[in-house]
């Protein structure tokens, strides 16, 4: 299955921004409000550098205008229920943006034919995490409930940036005090996951303390991996499932720095 994604790890717009807040709901923004000091004057996308607005190095001015706008006035912005349409509540009216065509039902889009005010502060709303971009919705973290991106139409269960592990990582085993090495991340619940006997993840005594929701991080043992010279080699060794909260990530300084190749 796909893997969730946070807004820093999408590529398309300008998606560096923040991790979603879990506390603003699962559609979008809770009220009316600004964008943050930090969220850039001209995002990437159609209206930045050599878009269409961008004439030989002189946009019109009227888009400058509508840029600044996009950035201060109070919106709230709302993901809907289909993969590229927004609705941009404002003190003026509500409107819904398409990203996918690049629509807004506004006037300054429909009778001028404008990247309109709306589009634009969908599309910096996009970029720094406030809402899903087209074709994602909102989950929550299995372990701890914040937010986090997935494609739309994913289902099962899925874990945020700080409780999801990077393949290749080492981390601890909670029960054991073990190390290990993440050989995949699922989003396989404890308790669908099975074992090759046919024992659900969730039903072993050993995982009684986690979640059954939780989804299922694969993993190897990694031995005595920190005192050997040169690569793990991983290709050969058994490997196991986990609740992911029953792995823990290392303190740096518990971190071996043992390069891992054959996952």
């Amino acid at each position: 299955m796909t893997p969730p994604r946070t807004a820093g790890e999408r590529s398309n717009r300008s998606h560096d921004g923040d991790r979603y807040d879990g506390d603003r709901g699962s559609h979008g923004t809770r009220g009316r409000s600004a964008l943050p000091e930090d969220v850039p004057d001209t995002p990437d996308g159609p209206d930045g550098p050599g878009g269409p607005n961008d004439l030989d190095g002189a946009a019109d001015p009227r888009d400058s205008g509508r840029t600044a706008r996009a950035r201060t006035e109070p919106m709230a912005v709302y993901a809907l229920r289909d993969d590229d349409r927004y609705l941009v509540d404002t003190d003026g009216g509500t409107y819904v943006v398409d990203l996918g065509s690049d629509t807004c039902t506004c006037p300054d889009h429909a009778i001028r034919g404008s990247r309109c005010k709306h589009l634009r502060r969908v599309d910096m709303e996009v970029g720094i995490g406030r809402v899903p971009a087209p074709g994602e919705r909102v989950a929550a973290c299995a372990v701890c409930g914040d937010g986090v991106f997935v494609p739309a139409r994913e289902t099962g269960a899925f874990l945020c940036g700080d409780h999801r592990p990077a393949v290749g990582s080492f981390v601890r085993d909670r029960e054991t005090d073990k190390r290990l090495v993440v050989t995949g991340v699922t989003t396989d619940r404890a308790d669908e996951y099975a074992t090759e006997e046919g024992t659900p993840i969730a039903d072993y005594e050993t995982n009684a303390d986690y979640g059954n929701h939780e989804p299922v991080i694969e993993a190897v043992y990694a031995g005595n991996a920190p005192a050997s010279p040169g690569p793990m080699d991983v290709s050969g060794r058994k490997r196991y499932g986990f609740p992911a909260s029953r792995l823990r990530r290392l303190d740096p300084t518990d971190r071996p720095e043992t390069p891992v190749i054959g996952i």
